[in-house]
């Protein structure tokens, strides 16, 4: 026991220095995806070395290999959206999008990006809406520090709509697969608590944003992008249009896949891929006389431009989570939380900060492995306000969800940076939405402290 919990002490310790230098990769200047695959290596590898030989396979066959499951359907889900993005950006299909926004007033315009994205991360998912949006943006705001404000914001407005549907976040996908949660409650019961946690730091983020956007400044987006790495490409409207609306459609189609079939959300998102592959490759055939033009159009070409590093970095974060998990650690946080505490409310919340810095996932399999339904049956304020916390915590930083390390690796968001300017417009959202929560609970007579 003694020599276990000093190999669990190393493994936190080396998940905090890795965690330190994914923090300060820009001092550093060692990419973020580096130190999490040390971190996801060197856990497991203490941990192995701490249990006798002869257990070494039942825990690689049973617990690594049940990880990796788990780990590849996130990696293929988030390595299938990325790339339908890159199809609709390569085409130029957001245009079709940013035409239609008139206006140059940039408080204006955030409220729009953010709803936006808090309807339709709910509709899709946090982490494929955030992709969405941010190729929108950057289309839209040049200038760097500007870009990367509403890409902040996006984060939030990504989190905060995900939570409310079942769809939306992968924990609250969790908790309605599990049967702590149905979809007919969580929505109204969530909705106005993310509405919340969106709104209010809002009122603070506008008044950060002065002036107009000078028109220019759109196609100066475009000119940049291209200038940085994307063949310039032709497309004729028809071919923008179409591609964007069978992107769009292949993104929509995955929730609707999964409720209907059951089956794992990545493989909706390799069927989509599948289906705009296919649709993209018929459709460019055409331009056999263009070989080079059809190259740079067709996905074989899309997929090497697409951020695998940010892929990598997930890989190696969830996998040093996993041991992490394995080791028992995460549980043991749990149940201390709960003897201490004593009170599921103070808990979540504790629960929602801290999947700001280790994965929310894990965090609610803890929580749904340490409480039983016969204790907080279906639909009961214990996974509701769970779902919420777990949901929208992680926005307080930038790793502490799935869509902030897909908009970190888009836009190269600086870890500090995102901690000075929008955690605590992230954090006051989050007991925004709380308060709210426990506002309703009130009136329904259901706060037991």
């Amino acid at each position: 026991m003694e020599f276990l919990f000093s190999v669990e002490s190393a493994a936190i310790i080396v998940f905090v220095v890795g965690y330190l230098a994914i923090a300060l990769e820009h001092n550093i200047k060692i990419d973020k995806a580096a130190p999490a695959l040390i971190i996801g290596g060197l856990c497991w590898t203490l941990y192995i070395l701490s249990v006798p030989a002869s257990e070494r396979d039942h825990i690689v066959e049973h617990e690594l290999l049940h990880h990796l499951s788990e780990i590849a359907q996130i990696l293929f889900f988030l390595l299938g959206a990325m790339t339908i993005v890159e199809i609709i950006d390569t085409h130029s299909g957001f245009k079709i999008i940013t035409r239609h926004i008139k206006t140059n007033n940039k408080q204006v315009l955030l409220w729009i990006i953010t709803l936006v994205t808090f309807f339709l991360s709910a509709l899709l998912d946090n982490l494929a809406t955030t992709i969405v949006m941010v190729s929108i943006i950057r289309k839209i705001i040049s200038e760097k520090e500007e870009r990367l404000f509403y890409v902040g914001m996006i984060v939030i407005s990504a989190n905060a709509g995900g939570a409310w549907s079942p769809i939306g976040d992968v924990t609250t996908t969790m908790l309605w697969i599990g049967g702590q949660i149905t979809a007919s409650n969580i929505i109204p019961t969530l909705i106005l608590p993310s509405l919340a946690c969106l709104l209010v730091p809002m009122f603070f983020a506008v008044r950060k944003l002065k002036g107009k956007i000078d028109p220019n400044k759109i196609a100066a987006g475009f000119a940049q992008r291209n200038e940085s790495g994307h063949p310039v490409v032709h497309v004729s409207p028809f071919e923008r249009r179409f591609v964007f609306g069978i992107g769009v459609l292949g993104l929509i189609f995955v929730p609707i896949f999964k409720t209907v079939t059951h089956l794992p959300p990545y493989m909706g998102m390799t069927l989509s891929l599948g289906i705009v592959w296919a649709s993209t490759e018929f459709l460019h055939s055409r331009r056999l006389s263009l070989y080079k033009q059809r190259s740079a159009l067709s996905v074989v070409s899309i997929l090497q431009r697409v951020d695998v590093p940010s892929v990598l970095f997930f890989l190696g974060i969830l996998t040093a989570v996993a041991s992490l998990q394995s080791m028992g650690t995460l549980a043991k946080l749990a149940d201390f939380l709960d003897n201490t505490i004593n009170n599921f409310y103070v808990v979540n919340i504790f629960l929602g900060l801290f999947s700001a810095i280790v994965d929310n996932v894990p965090l609610v399999a803890a929580a749904m492995g340490m409480y039983s339904l016969d204790v907080y049956p279906v639909d009961h304020s214990m996974w509701e306000f769970l779902a919420y916390c777990a949901g929208t915590g992680g926005s307080t930083l930038i790793i502490g969800s799935a869509a902030g390390v897909a908009a970190m690796g888009m836009e190269n968001v600086n870890f500090m940076w995102y901690l000075k300017k929008i955690a605590g417009l992230a954090l006051i959202g989050y007991f925004a939405g709380i308060i709210v929560f426990m506002l309703q609970e009130l009136a329904l007579g259901n706060i037991s402290f």
